[in-house]
């Protein structure tokens, strides 16, 4: 898959199969979308494009922008599309300039100068443009001025998924990774950096990676003891993660912390990919150190069973 910044110079792109929007967290209803411009594709021996925005809109446009949390980052959306087919993304740098676009100045430079598109396909609710003007029932009434076909999802088809961005948000808030993973097709993720730590973890007789996130606008789940896998340098591990300020200890800031289950090597500075399974439990304050290691043995235990349970569902 090929990651376009900016579409002024676009070139190359055979018969392009185009789909258009922010496509955050590429739930089960975009990946609907996602599999109709592959199929439609393979049909005129063309490729595929998603024209999306960065930064997300309401970020630019100032929409209750400190409220928003993503589920993906760019990087995590560009992985998942490349897993699932995408030949390109055409990533359009959202300005307020932008914003101030027409519909027709939209299509008409990026859709049809840039792109040359061949068939566009969109949500059923989708819109576009200054003021949302643009939608399904102008395209489908201009196709023929602009030269490219159009195509709607429809409603019954994005309903019976029945999922949304924000459904997913509220899931994880709550911690209710499971659910997320209905909506998402898979495991919620994050990735961040592993960076040095207190070392208390270690004198509980669980040593901690501390994961450092990067991206503020990265949706963090609820506080609370997670089975996870962590994935480092191409391996897979088992492990439980922890997010929270640690009250037993008096921990002063929020943290994500995981104990990955029987690996003992030196990781500071590494990349590493957090697929959460399932929250254990609450974080809570316990009356002594040697109190909260004892649960720390029963969550082990408990993550175990459950991620023995998980790869032994992915592996049939």
């Amino acid at each position: 898959m090929i990651v376009h910044d900016g579409y002024e110079n676009l070139e190359g792109i055979k018969n392009a199969v185009v789909t258009i929007g922010t496509f955050d967290g590429i739930h089960l209803g975009h990946q609907e979308i996602i599999s109709r411009i592959i199929e439609l594709a393979k049909s005129v021996e063309g490729e595929t494009a998603l024209v999306t925005f960065w930064p997300h809109p309401r970020y630019v446009l100032g929409n209750n922008q400190d409220d928003l949390k993503l589920l993906t980052t760019f990087d995590e959306k560009a992985a998942i599309l490349d897993q699932l087919g995408l030949d390109h993304i055409v990533r359009v740098h959202f300005t307020k300039e932008f914003s101030q676009w027409t519909s027709e100045q939209f299509i008409q430079r990026i859709i049809i100068s840039a792109l040359h598109t061949k068939r566009l396909v969109i949500g059923y609710d989708h819109r576009f443009g200054k003021d949302r003007e643009g939608g399904f029932e102008h395209l489908k009434k201009h196709s023929n001025r602009y030269g490219f076909e159009v195509e709607e999802i429809p409603k019954q088809t994005i309903d019976d998924v029945g999922i949304s961005s924000t459904k997913i948000r509220n899931a994880i808030e709550d911690g209710k990774v499971e659910l997320a993973h209905d909506f998402l097709g898979r495991y919620y993720e994050i990735n961040g950096e592993i960076v040095g730590g207190d070392k208390i973890g270690k004198t509980l007789g669980f040593a901690t990676a501390n994961i450092q996130v990067e991206e503020p606008y990265k949706l963090v789940p609820a506080d609370g003891v997670y089975a996870v896998t962590a994935e480092l340098k191409g391996q897979q591990y088992k492990a439980m993660l922890n997010i929270g300020y640690r009250p037993t200890v008096d921990g002063k800031t929020k943290k994500i912390e995981a104990n990955i289950f029987d690996f003992n090597d030196d990781i500071y500075g590494e990349k590493i990919k957090i697929n959460f399974i399932k929250r254990l439990r609450e974080e809570i304050k316990f009356d002594s150190k040697a109190a909260l290691s004892k649960q720390l043995q029963k969550d082990k235990e408990k993550a175990i069973q459950i991620l023995n349970q998980h790869l032994k569902n992915h592996s049939k």
